[in-house]
C-alpha cells in the first residue's frame, strides 16, 4: 500500500531506532504504570472514596463514572490536535503533564482537606484526570504505532506490564502496611497518592529520549467539530472495526462491578490495610505472572484471541465470587481478575492501531476511546445504583452477562493481522 522510496526510508528508521525506543517505552510505561496502578487498581481508590463520603456507594461510582466521563470527552479532540502532525510527543509532553497534576490534587485532597471538601476535591481530581487521560492515551499509542512495529508490541506491553507489576506489588504493600494507618485514614491514601505522582511524573520525563520518526504522509488537517461529523460514515466504511468497537464497549460496561469487589470483599474478609494490600498484591502478582504470556501469545497469534481468553478470565472470576466468600477464594478471584485486566488492557490498547490505513491511525484510535469510555463512564455509576437497590449479588450478574455479549459479538470479529 505504501510503496516508496520515502516509505521504505521511514520503516529503515523505525527499525534503526528500535532498540533504543523499546527501551525508553519500557522504562516510561514501568514508571508511569506502577504510578498510575496506584489510582486505578479496584483496592486503593474505591476504599479512598468510600472513606470521605461516609460510606457511600453511589460516591465509589460516581468518582470512576467522572474519571470515564471525561476520557470520553476528549480523545476525538485529541485526534484533532495530532492527527495532521509528523511529531505527535510534544502534545503528549502537556497532555501527560496535566494528567499527573491531576493525580497531585487527588493526593493533595486527602492530605490538605477534610470532610466534604476532600470529597468534591477527589472528585474533582478524578474528573480532570479522566479529561487528560482520554487525550494523552491517544497520543501515547499513535506514538506507539509509530515506533514499535506490530510484531513487537505484545513482548514490550507483556514486558512492561510484568516489570510495573513487580514494583507495584511491592509498592503497594508499602502503602497497605507504612502509609494508610491503622485505620486507614485520608491522610495516608494521600500519601499513597503522592507516590503514583512522582513515579508517574518521572516515565513522563524518560520520554525526552525517545526519537520519533516523521512518516512521510499524514492525514489532512480536521477540526474536532469534523471529526464528529465524520465518525458515523467512518464507522460504516470499516465495519470490522465497528463491530470491534460494540465488543469493547459492552465489556468495558462490565467495569460495573470493578469497584465493588474490594467492597464485597470488605464484608465477608473485613476492610483493613492489611486486607487492602494483601488483595491488592495478589491483584498485581496474578497480573505479573500472566503479562508475558499475554505478550507472548498476542505476538504469535494476535490481539484479538488476548481479548477473547482475558473476557472469558473475567467471566469466571466474577461469577467465582458469588459461589464463595472464603478468604482464598476471594484471594484467588482478585488474581483472576488482575490476569484478566491485564490481558484485556493489553489488547483493548493494541488491537485498534492494526485495522485500516496509517494516516487514520488516529481517528480510529480516537473513536474506540471514546466510545470505550463512555461505557466505562456509565459502568461504575451504574454499579452503585444497582449495588444501593439490589446489592453486590445484582452488581456481578449484570457484569457477568455484559461480558458475555462482549464475548460474542468479538467472535464475529476478524483478526485484522491476519485478513486485514
Amino acid at each position: 500500500m505504501y510503496d516508496s522510496d520515502a516509505e521504505r526510508d521511514y520503516h529503515r528508521r523505525v527499525q534503526e531506532r528500535l532498540p533504543r525506543n523499546f527501551a525508553v517505552h519500557l522504562v516510561h510505561g514501568l514508571l508511569g504504570q506502577t504510578g498510575f496502578r496506584l489510582v486505578t487498581t479496584p483496592t486503593f481508590l474505591p476504599a479512598y472514596i468510600l472513606l470521605l463520603s461516609g460510606g457511600s456507594d453511589v460516591a465509589v461510582g460516581l468518582a470512576l463514572s467522572l474519571a470515564a466521563l471525561g476520557a470520553t470527552l476528549t480523545p476525538l479532540f485529541s485526534a484533532s490536535l495530532i492527527g495532521h502532525r509528523r511529531r505527535v510527543l510534544p502534545v503528549g509532553f502537556w497532555t501527560g503533564g496535566a494528567m499527573r497534576v491531576a493525580v497531585l490534587c487527588l493526593a493533595l485532597a486527602g492530605l490538605l482537606l477534610e470532610g466534604q471538601a476532600a470529597l468534591v476535591a477527589a472528585l474533582a481530581a478524578m474528573a480532570l484526570f479522566g479529561l487528560f487521560a482520554g487525550m494523552q492515551t491517544v497520543v501515547f499509542q499513535t506514538l506507539l504505532s509509530k515506533v514499535i512495529p506490530v510484531n513487537y508490541r505484545g513482548r514490550l506491553m507483556g514486558l512492561r506490564n510484568f516489570l510495573a507489576s513487580l514494583t507495584t506489588v511491592g509498592v503497594a504493600w508499602v502503602g497497605g502496611n507504612y502509609l494508610l494507618g491503622t485505620p486507614p485514614n485520608a491522610s495516608g491514601y494521600g500519601a499513597v497518592f503522592l507516590v503514583a505522582f512522582a513515579l508517574t511524573t518521572l516515565g513522563l520525563l524518560v520520554l525526552t529520549l525517545v526519537r520519533e520518526p516523521q512518516p512521510p504522509t499524514v492525514a489532512d488537517k480536521r477540526s474536532f467539530a469534523q471529526y464528529l461529523r465524520e465518525m458515523p460514515a467512518f464507522l460504516r466504511s470499516e465495519p470490522a472495526f465497528a463491530r470491534f468497537v460494540t465488543a469493547r464497549a459492552l465489556s468495558t460496561l462490565g467495569r460495573m462491578a470493578l469497584p465493588f469487589y474490594i467492597l464485597f470483599a470488605g464484608e465477608s474478609i473485613g476492610l483493613s490495610g492489611e486486607t487492602l494490600a494483601s488483595l491488592t498484591v495478589s491483584f498485581t502478582v496474578a497480573a505479573t505472572v500472566t503479562n508475558l504470556f499475554w505478550g507472548w501469545l498476542s505476538d504469535r497469534h494476535g490481539f484479538r484471541l488476548c481479548l477473547l481468553l482475558s473476557i472469558a478470565l473475567w467471566i469466571v472470576a466474577t461469577l467465582l465470587l458469588l459461589l464463595s466468600t472464603d478468604y482464598w477464594v476471594v484471594v484467588a478471584v482478585f488474581a483472576a481478575i488482575g490476569a484478566s485486566q491485564e490481558g484485556f488492557r493489553l489488547g483493548a490498547f493494541n488491537l485498534p492501531m492494526e485495522f485500516g490505513n496509517r494516516e487514520q491511525t488516529s481517528l480510529r484510535l480516537a473513536i474506540a476511546n471514546t466510545v470505550s469510555e463512555g461505557a466505562g463512564s456509565i459502568a461504575p455509576l451504574l454499579g452503585g445504583l444497582v449495588a444501593a437497590a439490589m446489592g453486590y449479588d445484582a452488581v456481578f450478574i449484570g457484569a457477568s452477562a455484559l461480558l458475555c455479549l462482549g464475548f460474542a459479538v468479538l467472535l464475529s470479529v476478524e483478526d485484522p493481522r491476519t485478513h486485514g
